[in-house]
């Protein structure tokens, strides 16, 4: 389904809108689209910190590990066969 989102703009940035998306060869609503996909992708899905949670919780834990020289070899090799 979809919704409609009504945006009250000045004159003078309506006109400017309409510039860029003339320009574009969209539509302004079109244009609004994207410029508003394009703003979401940009913001990061999870809150910092939810994220720094995450991290403090995995620190707490202490797993063995290699030399990370070793791994990238070992990493290499599985790529090669």
């Amino acid at each position: 389904m979809s919704k409609r989102l009504q945006v009250v703009l000045p004159d003078t940035e309506m006109s400017d809108l309409q510039r860029v998306a003339k320009r574009e060869r969209l539509t302004v609503g079109e244009w609004v689209r994207r410029a508003l996909r394009d703003a979401r992708a940009s913001r990061p899905a999870i809150d910092a910190e939810t994220k720094l949670k995450a991290v403090r919780r995995g620190a707490q834990y202490s797993f063995p590990s290699a030399d990370p020289e070793q791994m990238l070899r070992e990493i290499e090799r599985g790529y090669q066969g």
